[in-house]
């Protein structure tokens, strides 16, 4: 199999395996799929950990209002009194005004963070560091264990305003958000490789060869952006390697220059006439009167 080290500009993000005789429309769709799919876990993943600390979110005229303008306007939070946690809630305000403060109690409150826990490193770039290969089926596993969590935790759902609900139904709407700079459609996906782009309608083998252990590093990216910068010729590792080897040089040579100091030469033990002195009466010889 032919293995794909994936990247976006300089940062790592996962292994995918393939073969050489692989049609490229395939090969990106697959890595745009999976690429994208990681986000939206990251993404689910961060929005169940708010959930988890304040409960649901609020309609959205009602966020960022306090409790005196809420009560004034005469708004009325209707899911929040639906979408119960199993087990009760526990108050715990969002300073921030987004999230309306029912929190899941502590027992399902585990339940939520071990979950995304496993969810992230399913999908981890500690995965690349593993030589694992990332595949749609596991990012697919990893959306069902969060979705799961979610239901155990809120059998009667969550609103529909929930951005974990329409992350889950694929109804997000990222417009505005850094979040929308990340995500590149499938359209507008390019891979590159050695300064080369991977044209669509080609095969694999075409740029690559028929050689299956092969492994490369390519590049994602949206298109119109030109073409990425090289990878460079050592890695960051072998390079700081090199600095620690050229650092340790510099000190055995230091620690060498400094054993090479003859200034004990001039010390007495280090007279090879002094014996010769002593024997014919001549030590401790002054000039002078005593």
């Amino acid at each position: 199999m032919v293995q794909l080290h994936v990247k976006r500009g300089e940062e790592s993000q996962f292994l995918f395996c393939t073969t050489t005789g692989a049609a490229l429309d395939a090969i990106i769709q697959q890595v745009t799929d999976i690429y994208n799919g990681r986000l939206k876990v990251d993404r689910i993943c961060s929005e169940m950990e708010e959930l988890a600390q304040h409960g649901v979110t609020l309609p959205p005229n009602m966020q960022g209002l306090t409790d005196e303008q809420i009560e004034e306007l005469k708004l009325r939070d209707e899911w929040g009194e639906k979408c119960i946690p199993c087990g009760g809630a526990e108050f715990k305000k969002d300073e921030i005004g987004r999230r309306n403060g029912h929190a899941p109690n502590e027992k399902m409150k585990q339940v939520l963070k071990k979950t995304i826990e496993e969810a992230k490193s399913l999908i981890s770039k500690k995965q690349v560091q593993a030589n694992v290969c990332l595949t749609l089926d596991m990012v697919t596993e990893a959306l069902d264990q969060l979705r799961g969590a979610v239901t155990i935790v809120y059998p009667m759902g969550l609103p529909p305003h929930d951005p974990i609900r329409m992350e889950f139904e694929n109804q997000e709407d990222l417009s505005g958000t850094q979040a929308s700079l990340q995500v590149i459609a499938e359209e507008e996906v390019q891979l590159w490789w050695a300064a080369k782009e991977l044209q669509r309608g080609k095969k694999l083998q075409e740029y690559v060869g028929r050689n299956e252990k092969t492994k490369i590093v390519v590049k994602i990216q949206k298109r119109g952006q030109g073409a990425p910068g090289r990878e460079p010729v050592i890695s960051p590792e072998e390079q700081k390697q090199m600095m620690l080897h050229y650092h340790r040089r510099q000190e055995e040579l230091k620690k060498l220059e400094e054993a090479d100091d003859d200034t004990h030469l001039n010390s007495d033990w280090s007279d090879r006439q002094a014996l010769k002195r002593q024997f014919q009466g001549l030590t401790n010889i002054k000039w002078g009167p005593r």
